[in-house]
């Protein structure tokens, strides 16, 4: 696949590079680079993501960095079978505990939810850091309401990370999970609190917490040029219809005149009107003649 050119593959992080030492130079720089774009598009193109890892994947599948990218590639695809096998693959290399939260989500994509409770019960979860701990809940809590245990998942959500006010990575999904499970079992008006809360901490726009926030409190928002184009269109129908005003008139005027016409009038007053009209006409004109012959 195609890199780019200010794709150097120096911008990967210091110990992935330092993993690839162990491969010879020219092969480090190709795997670095296919590292590089695997960081790059995974958010907005996924697929495209997948593709570069599988050639990283070809060039060195010895390399745990380079089966965790493979991993999280095929996670962020929906190719849980692949991604949990990656994953497994790099944590057997590295005997690190650090995926075991994005594992046991890859049972849930499987349709395996009771696998993923088990994992949370398991003692790599003491290793964890506070991150994967609290991963690890969230991990949890989707697996009970994955097996229709509501009540369940808001209390496994219920924790002190949770009622800290102190804003940590985490915090924001946290909150917006607590507040999604509330919601779930009717309970509104705390479902609102906390995507509230979410709101407040979500400084990267980690979640849509805020428009469910707007949603609950029953707020619509208009898309401009969606609103300007519809206006566009109304404008553009009349653009094809045959005038039935008077050629030079406007629609008001055409509205008066025809308002005038449709107002009562006594004919007498109007025929006499008319014959003085008449004679005060002929005797300008008599006038007029008569200066003529003088002249």
């Amino acid at each position: 696949m195609p890199i780019p050119e200010d794709v150097t593959g120096d911008e990967i992080d210091k110990d992935v590079r330092q993993e690839l030492q162990s491969l010879p130079k020219t092969l480090a720089e190709d795997v670095a680079k296919n590292l590089v774009m695997v960081a790059r598009l995974i958010d907005e193109d996924p697929e495209g993501a997948y593709g570069y890892s599988r050639v990283a994947l070809r060039l060195a599948s010895r390399v745990a960095a380079v089966r965790e990218a493979a991993g999280f590639a095929a996670y962020a695809t929906q190719k849980y079978s692949e991604a949990l096998a990656e994953f497994r693959a790099a944590r057997r290399m590295t005997g690190s505990a650090e995926l075991w939260p994005v594992m046991a989500d890859c049972e849930r994509g499987l349709g395996r939810p009771e696998k993923a409770l088990d994992m949370a019960g398991a003692p790599e979860v003491h290793k964890l850091d506070k991150a994967g701990q609290v991963e690890m809940r969230l991990v949890a809590a989707g697996a009970r309401r994955d097996m229709g245990q509501l009540d369940a998942a808001i209390v496994t959500l219920q924790s002190p990370e949770l009622a800290s006010n102190s804003v940590q990575p985490w915090t924001a999904r946290l909150r917006y999970a607590y507040a999604d499970a509330l919601l779930a079992v009717g309970r509104e008006n705390e479902a609102r609190e906390w995507f509230a809360k979410a709101v407040e901490a979500d400084r990267d726009g980690s979640t849509d917490a805020s428009d469910r926030l707007a949603e609950l409190d029953g707020v619509e928002f208009v898309d401009a040029l969606d609103e300007n184009e519809h206006d566009g269109e109304h404008d553009g129908e009349h653009d094809g219809e045959p005038d039935s005003e008077p050629e030079g008139g406007d629609q008001g005027a055409g509205e008066d005149a025809g308002a005038e016409a449709t107002e009562p009038a006594d004919t007498a007053d109007t025929a006499e009107a008319a014959d003085t009209a008449d004679t005060a006409e002929a005797a300008d004109v008599a006038d007029a003649s008569g200066s003529a012959d003088e002249d």
